[in-house]
């Protein structure tokens, strides 16, 4: 589905995006993960056409993005982080609009914004202007007018930045939907971590422009250890004590260590044993966030949901 080789684009002598190679396969959700200005958005503009790479090479369901610039364009959806929706238009005469701008007869416009009025669950509101539509409706919408034209590959640029917590779920159920019900390839970039957890097949880490590790979240996972466990002590004397238990090092009242050797009812039973209570106990599972600071030395600062 898609096939990128050693990508690059640079503006002025700073690449923004910096010899990345990747494979999306049919029916798959890939995610381009990142913080801000990693250069997510400069790949996903390349690759759906509207800026040109300064080098390498891409094709998109078997079209490359240079040569066959608008094979590719007929081919996919896109949403980009800014919606361009009339707030004029209702719902309704927006997807109708869309789908004769795709030499779709008048019949055919109105049937297929029937249907995907209802793909998005937006039946009840479709003859409100869509200017009246909360931020996470006209995510929606933006979705619908997207698969007007019965896009093989989906292109989504993070589709949740700015919506409030439920409204970002109920993006991801319609992004889920998508793909299992029609089975539409989907690549989207995001700076939420949660996101591309929830949500993709496959992720990609992208940092300073280039992809610093790829695989499944659990994958991901995987290269930064198992289980960790937390005990938070009274006092600094019993974190060491505790801490000569399992050959480990305390800092302050607080120990901190990986549940390698043990299991948490060998933990549990060990303090017990020396009388040893922690005020509190946390089992932690690896984390993207933990993945991030593995391969790139530094903390993950991508996106905070915001109350749109």
């Amino acid at each position: 589905m898609i096939e990128v080789e050693s990508l690059v684009k640079t503006f002025g002598d700073v690449p923004a995006v910096d010899g990345i190679s990747f494979s999306v396969k049919q029916g798959e959700i890939f995610a381009f993960l990142g913080p801000n200005g990693a250069g997510k958005s400069t790949a996903i503009q390349m690759l759906t056409t509207l800026i040109r790479p300064t080098s390498g090479s891409a094709r998109v369901n078997g079209f490359d993005v240079v040569k066959r610039e608008k094979d590719v364009r007929l081919s996919i959806g896109v949403a980009l982080q800014e919606t361009g929706i009339d707030k004029v238009l209702t719902g309704r005469e927006l997807l109708v609009l869309q789908g004769r701008l795709f030499k779709m007869t008048k019949r055919e416009a109105e049937a297929r914004a029937e249907e995907l009025l209802s793909v998005v669950s937006l039946a009840d509101a479709a003859d409100r202007k869509s200017g009246t539509y909360s931020g996470g409706m006209r995510r929606r919408l933006d979705l619908a007018l997207t698969l007007v034209h019965r896009p093989i590959v989906l292109f989504l640029d993070e589709p949740t930045t700015g919506l409030d917590p439920a409204s970002r779920i109920e993006i991801w159920k319609e992004v889920r939907r998508l793909n299992q019900e029609f089975g539409t390839t989907i690549f989207l970039t995001t700076q939420y971590l949660e996101e591309a957890d929830e949500l993709a097949d496959r992720i990609a880490i992208i940092h300073h422009g280039k992809i610093v590790v790829e695989g499944t979240a659990e994958e991901l996972k995987q290269t930064v250890g198992g289980e960790s466990i937390s005990l938070v002590f009274h006092t600094d004397s019993e974190a060491r004590a505790a801490a000569e238990l399992f050959g480990q090092a305390a800092t302050g009242p607080s120990l901190v260590f990986e549940l390698r050797d043990y299991t948490l009812t060998d933990v549990v039973r060990k303090l017990d044993e020396q009388a040893l209570q922690p005020e509190r106990l946390t089992v932690k599972q690896p984390s993207l966030d933990d993945v991030f600071l593995k391969v790139t030395g530094e903390s993950y600062e991508g996106g905070v949901p915001s109350v749109d």
